[in-house]
């Protein structure tokens, strides 16, 4: 599916209001991972507030259906490429080409400013998560360990633009 029905999406607005929608969205988005994950997910230390200081440093990419939020992704800008984090889609929406549709946007703005890749962080447990992001030209550089575990907790997942 190219795009999903009636979904478009944009940059968040400077005079964006909706934080606490868009923190509910995250927390629904990420809530399968609550008992799966080991450390537990980041997006438990978000708040309204935190979301909003983190659009002041990050591009914050919005998923509308209409006025309703339906997903976000947030990327961050670095030397030599763009961090990807806070992909969500709503859990009724999920599997219709959303997250495809946010991709593409941060794809856009990283060869946009010159950048020749695009990198994000998935968890050793979701490995549906891998195979997701692989089919989107993302492919395993490194496995890394949140401090206080001796094993591999995340995987460093990369994409080459063209």
């Amino acid at each position: 599916m190219d795009r999903p029905t009636g979904v478009f999406v944009t940059q968040i607005p400077p005079d964006f209001g909706q934080w606490d929608e868009l923190h509910s969205l995250i927390m629904r988005a990420f809530a399968y991972m609550d008992g799966v994950i080991d450390p537990p997910s980041s997006a438990h230390l978000l708040t309204a507030a935190k979301l909003k200081e983190k659009a002041k440093q990050e591009t914050g990419f919005l998923a509308l259906q209409g006025a309703r939020i339906v997903g976000c992704a947030f990327v961050l800008e670095r030397p030599d490429d763009f961090y990807i984090g806070k992909l969500a889609v709503e859990p009724d929406f999920q599997g219709q080409g959303i997250g495809r549709l946010l991709m593409r946007a941060a794809e856009e703005i990283a060869v946009s400013r010159g950048k020749g890749a695009i990198e994000l962080q998935t968890r050793i447990e979701l490995s549906t998560n891998h195979s997701a992001f692989a089919r989107l030209g993302f492919g395993e550089t490194e496995r890394t360990a949140h401090e206080g575990y001796d094993r591999p907790t995340s995987i460093i997942m990369r994409k080459v633009l063209p």
